[in-house]
């Protein structure tokens, strides 16, 4: 084995333990969600209840979102083709546009819930 097959497969397992560990946090968060949901839905039956596991969830989401996309670009990084670069500009959009709705949806029940809490 040579140096470089030895450096290519180094990478590749870098790049597999970053999209690795994207989607274990969003399962964490997907877990940790369902489970808040099932406890705090027995427990009270309000709809106030639930935005606050959304965010959380949300939160989860963005962040393991943002690891994938990080593996995308290690993967490109190291000899892009233009079919590569082309995926992982379309790739890189798509996650961007969804970070983004996710974060405006979570500053936004954030202040609803900032404003529940003062009293209105």
């Amino acid at each position: 084995m040579g140096v470089e097959e030895i450096l290519r497969h180094g990478y590749q397992s870098l790049v597999t333990a970053v999209e690795v560990a994207g989607a274990v946090v969003i399962f964490v968060g997907a877990a940790w969600a369902a489970l808040r949901f099932v406890v705090e839905g027995l427990r009270r039956r309000s709809a106030d209840v639930f935005t606050p596991i959304r965010l959380s969830l949300g939160r989860f989401l963005t962040l393991g979102l943002e690891f994938q996309l990080a593996a995308d670009i290690l993967r490109t990084a190291l000899s892009p083709t233009f079919a590569q670069i082309g995926q992982l500009a379309a790739i890189a959009t798509i996650r961007t546009a969804l970070n983004y709705f996710l974060g405006r949806e979570i500053r936004q029940e954030q202040q609803q819930v900032r404003a529940v809490e003062r009293g209105g």
